[in-house]
């Protein structure tokens, strides 16, 4: 068994087949099915089924790309872990984070970081909360923002902010003061299907209202364009917004609602140094 077997295994599982492993790998199409037939043949099971469709993982092959998974971390932890030994933080840094986090609260703090740490090369991905989490459980990113709880994860707080109504311009609660959530009961809602769905169903709840959740869309831009479009109202993170909305207003909520973010790691005494470095950054950074 060899590392480019299990990088094979790895890719074709994430790519959805051997050619496209092929391209993010660098080897050759017939390379990666050799590696992965050989593979086959040493742990004595099919780790694919192939079918008309494509191929998928078998029992089999869902176990060993989790070992694999997990055994290439910890190889590829071993110049970093080396190197921070000696003093010098090197290397890569994925970091994924939510697109309304990325301008508002990661940028400065990447700017801090890369000041620091000239030698990381960061790579940053955004996706909601779900695409994050399997990001780091599955060690496609090292950190991740997330919204709080965040079971299973080690956490550093990032921010708390409000939530916020939004309502088309010109809608009869556009001018009220502050808006309750049985005032959107009886209205078509617009529910989100990120991070933030659990707190307004939760606030809901406790509450004791009913949302009539019409329509679900995924991060506030697609949100906010479809209550521009009359279709409904919503409620979203006031991180984030563009100055201008348009044909949508904003209004408090009464009582207030808040979100909170975390940079999040899936272990802090097993994850790279150039992630310990980030959350490390985080804690001496004012925001």
């Amino acid at each position: 068994m060899t590392l480019a077997q299990l990088r094979a295994l790895v890719a074709v599982a994430e790519h959805g087949g051997f050619t496209a492993a092929a391209d993010h790998t660098g080897m050759s199409q017939p390379a990666v099915s050799r590696a992965i037939a050989t593979l086959e043949r040493e742990l004595g099971a099919a780790l694919f089924v192939r079918h008309r469709d494509g191929i998928a993982l078998t029992e089999a092959g869902q176990a060993a790309l989790a070992r694999a998974r997990e055994a290439l971390r910890h190889f590829d932890l071993i110049r970093p872990d080396v190197a921070a030994a000696a003093g010098q933080i090197t290397g890569e840094l994925r970091l994924a984070s939510l697109p309304s986090a990325t301008g508002t609260l990661i940028a400065k703090l990447l700017r801090a970081f890369s000041d620091r740490y000239p030698q990381v090369r960061v790579r940053l991905f955004e996706g909601v909360d779900d695409d994050i989490r399997a990001w780091l459980h599955r060690g496609a990113a090292e950190v991740g923002v997330v919204t709080l709880p965040a079971p299973g994860l080690h956490t550093v707080h990032l921010s708390t902010h409000d939530m916020v109504a939004v309502l088309p311009a010109g809608h009869p609660l556009s001018t009220s003061p502050a808006i309750t959530l049985a005032d959107l009961a009886d209205r078509p809602f617009i529910l989100t299907t990120a991070g933030c769905r659990p707190l307004i169903m939760g606030a809901a709840l406790a509450a004791q209202v009913q949302l009539d959740v019409a329509f679900e869309a995924g991060g506030p831009a697609a949100i906010l364009e479809m209550v521009a479009a009359g279709l409904g109202v919503s409620i979203v993170p006031a991180l984030g917004l563009p100055a201008d909305l348009g044909a949508v207003v904003t209004r408090p909520l009464e009582p207030a609602m808040t979100r909170s973010l975390a940079l999040a790691v899936p272990s802090l005494t097993e994850c790279a140094p150039t992630a310990r470095a980030f959350l490390d950054q985080l804690t001496a950074f004012t925001l």
